[in-house]
């Protein structure tokens, strides 16, 4: 049984993120089009502006971002971070750990999606935050967008299919992770909203002996600049907050 003893609030993920300045093949300057299957992702804007491309079975959108906003998108939502310059986030992720186990899919071209091999070699990236790093997270920014602007566009004319269909591929690619999830979110999420109702079971019972277990945590950032979906990562290594993966 996995063990998470002591993570964040309600057992979320945490990483702050600088969008990618590239510039991808329709002239926006953003991160690799992707969706997560079972976590709902948050931005807290904290610096700069720019916006947030999301496509979903009703339709495309494009949400602004400025410091102070916030923005979030439920399981099945593409998001897209696009820079408009400076922009700063703050992530909050549903699930801690799911994320970077394999609970995200990258828009990539149906062809590819649909070899697991082929998706999996797409998918990578070398070690460490040097020039080849950050040329293979641009290949695979690249990549993606080409699979995503015919998704936004067919949703745009109307038609949700194309969408449905990728979907359905995302859902077929993540399958066989299933198990490890459950077991990170066992030892995560459902153990933090048991543990609160442990609690209120004793103070219902008039029994706070719990607080005697009270303490304190701190942590800084472990790697700075990582090379994740959105743009570069500061990531803390934190039970269940953020494995050495490259998922946002």
């Amino acid at each position: 049984m996995v063990s998470l003893p002591h993570p964040l609030p309600g057992a979320v993920g945490l990483s702050h993120l600088s969008a990618y300045d590239w510039e991808a093949a329709d002239g926006v300057c953003g991160g690799s089009p992707h969706l997560h299957l079972v976590c709902t992702e948050g931005y807290v804007v904290t610096a700069g502006r720019g916006a947030v491309q999301t496509l979903s079975p009703d339709g495309y959108r494009d949400l602004p971002l400025e410091a102070g906003s916030v923005a979030w998108f439920t399981p099945g939502t593409v998001h897209r971070m696009v820079q408009g310059g400076g922009l700063r986030i703050t992530v909050l992720m549903q699930n801690s750990g799911l994320p970077e186990a394999g609970d995200a899919v990258f828009t990539f071209p149906t062809e590819v999606l649909e070899d697991p091999e082929r998706y999996a070699a797409a998918a990578a990236l070398p070690a460490g935050t040097g020039p080849e790093v950050a040329a293979a997270a641009r290949r695979r920014r690249d990549l993606a967008v080409a699979g995503f602007l015919p998704l936004r566009e067919a949703l745009q004319a109307g038609d949700n299919e194309p969408y449905l269909r990728f979907q359905q591929a995302a859902a077929r690619l993540v399958r066989a992770r299933v198990p490890t999830w459950r077991e990170l979110w066992r030892a995560g999420a459902l153990a933090a909203a048991e543990r609160t109702g442990a609690q209120l079971d004793a103070l219902e019972a008039g029994d706070p002996r719990y607080l005697a277990e009270a303490t304190a945590f701190g942590a800084r950032p472990t790697r700075l600049g990582g090379y994740g979906m959105c743009g570069r990562r500061d990531e803390y290594a934190l039970p269940g907050v953020t494995l050495p993966q490259s998922g946002d």
